[in-house]
């Protein structure tokens, strides 16, 4: 039988990215934590975290935290069935991993009246979209958002739609670098600017243009800072048609070559047996994300 305090230790300490705040979370000691550790890897017979940092679960690892995530929200419904099992009565957290762009646009207004009807929070793990579902596979989320349509093994994929997005860039930096009209193979030649080293949209659109190869680029890992860039003039960039429609009806910024949109294709992966709450959630994204998408 497995002991849930254990799994519950191990769970933690990836969560909250080390065995201090692990410990903050389950009102332990961080020797305990570190006690529990040690004894669900004696019971295992081998390692179940990597001691790095962030730790990191092993392969056995991963295959225990999928377990202790469906275990939560199996027991979320039980607890429904039979309330006198719920002895904290405290709202259940659903661990879910989503790109920026989705929670700077489109996210809250889908998901608002759900988390208000169902009493449930949200434990929001920010990854680009090419990379969310290497959370599913570490165990470490109960559903993701990721642009692959093939789930992780236990999981199902259900397809929301597409976000689209533009090339934009300043009045002023289009004045000081395409004067004499847009040129493709320029653009390479101008500073850009990327979400992060996982963000390749801005590769896709050059290949898309004809232009293969590096090009140079600010790092700017935040939805709200990557569009304040672009209004300082800073580079050019994808963002979101839904996140700059104001900025393109003031003019604030400008297409750098008009009718050549990006879309990228979102995907919500879900635990197969993830009980009620995960599939109320998923049903409810159905009807709801279609409202900021573009249809696949």
């Amino acid at each position: 039988m497995f002991d849930y305090k254990l799994l519950s230790a191990l769970a933690a300490v990836i969560e909250q990215a080390g065995f201090e705040r692990a410990a903050q979370a389950l009102g332990l000691s961080q020797s305990a934590v570190s006690q529990r550790i040690k004894l669900l890897e004696a019971r295992v017979g081998q390692p179940v975290l990597v001691r790095a940092t962030p730790p990191e679960p092993t392969a056995v690892g991963r295959q225990l935290l999928n377990h202790v995530q469906q275990v939560r929200l199996l027991e979320r419904d039980l607890q429904r069935q039979v309330p006198a099992l719920d002895e904290h009565g405290v709202p259940e957290r659903l661990r879910i991993a989503l790109n920026a762009d989705s929670l700077a646009t489109w996210w809250a207004d889908a998901v608002g009246a759900f988390s208000a009807e169902q009493q449930v929070l949200f434990d929001l793990v920010v990854e680009d979209q090419n990379v969310g579902l290497k959370r599913m596979r570490a165990g470490e989320v109960a559903a993701c958002l990721c642009s692959s349509e093939r789930p992780v093994a236990g999981a199902r994929s259900l397809a929301l739609g597409a976000m689209r997005y533009l090339a934009l860039a300043s009045p002023g930096f289009m004045a000081q670098h395409f004067a004499q009209g847009f040129d493709a193979a320029r653009l390479a030649r101008t500073p850009g600017i990327v979400f992060g080293p996982d963000d390749y949209l801005q590769h896709r659109y050059l290949a898309s243009l004809g232009i293969d190869g590096g090009f140079m680029h600010h790092l700017c890992p935040s939805s709200e800072g990557f569009v304040r860039m672009l209004e300082a003039g800073m580079g050019w960039g994808l963002v979101p048609e839904l996140q700059a429609r104001g900025q393109l009806a003031c003019g604030e910024l400008v297409e750098i070559c008009a009718g050549t949109p990006v879309d990228v294709p979102l995907y919500w992966h879900h635990w197969r047996n993830g009980g009620q709450l995960l599939s109320q959630l998923t049903e409810h994204l159905r009807r709801t994300a279609s409202v900021g998408l573009v249809p696949l």
